[in-house]
């Protein structure tokens, strides 16, 4: 595997971690009523006898700034989306009229705040961890790489130097992303 292989995957991988991290904190409840709250949210439909996310059922809107309208495609599934908000760790009731279920998204108590706040920044450590496992994991393949006279010593630094700027380039796109949520989370 040349140097320029290993320095694409590194990134590709780093790539991932950061969207996972974006897609994780679209889950987490701020002020505000957003679809990202519960889009992925796994429903188990006994009708279907599987388990689906909840905009594969169900199309999400925010007709209100603190309120999201939740319409089933299938009005048979209406219960089983009800049972998963409730079995959810949200904290919010639905609001069922038989057609549409209601969330009332209501403001954040203070301690709530922190609450979340502490998640953030945890789910933005463990994927700054993760950048920094494939960077060591890159490293590796870059030593591997030079000892077996693959790549030259000095090609072999360049890559490793390659590898740091990614690393701090990814770690710097964590915390932009940690800080922003945060920021989202104490606006009352």
């Amino acid at each position: 595997m040349s140097a320029e292989e290993i320095e694409f995957e590194c990134e590709e991988l780093m790539e991932k971690a950061v969207a996972f991290l974006r897609d994780e904190l679209r889950s987490i409840r701020s002020g505000r009523a957003s679809p990202g709250l519960v889009e992925h949210m796994k429903v188990n439909v006994e009708s279907y006898g599987s388990t689906m996310t909840l905009r594969e059922l169900a199309s999400i809107s925010v007709p209100e700034g603190n309120q999201l309208l939740i319409k089933p495609y299938d009005p048979s599934v209406l219960k089983d989306i009800e049972r998963a908000i409730h079995a959810s760790e949200l904290g919010i009731t639905p609001m069922s009229d038989g057609k549409t279920i209601r969330l009332p998204i209501p403001p954040l108590s203070g301690e709530r705040r922190q609450q979340l706040l502490g998640q953030v920044r945890k789910l933005g450590e463990a994927q700054k961890v993760a950048i920094r496992n494939i960077r060591r994991d890159a490293n590796k393949k870059i030593d591997a790489e030079e000892k077996e006279k693959a790549i030259s010593e000095d090609d072999a630094e360049k890559s490793k130097e390659t590898i740091q700027e990614l690393t701090k380039k990814y770690e710097e796109q964590v915390d932009a992303l940690v800080a922003s949520k945060s920021k989202e989370i104490q606006e009352v």
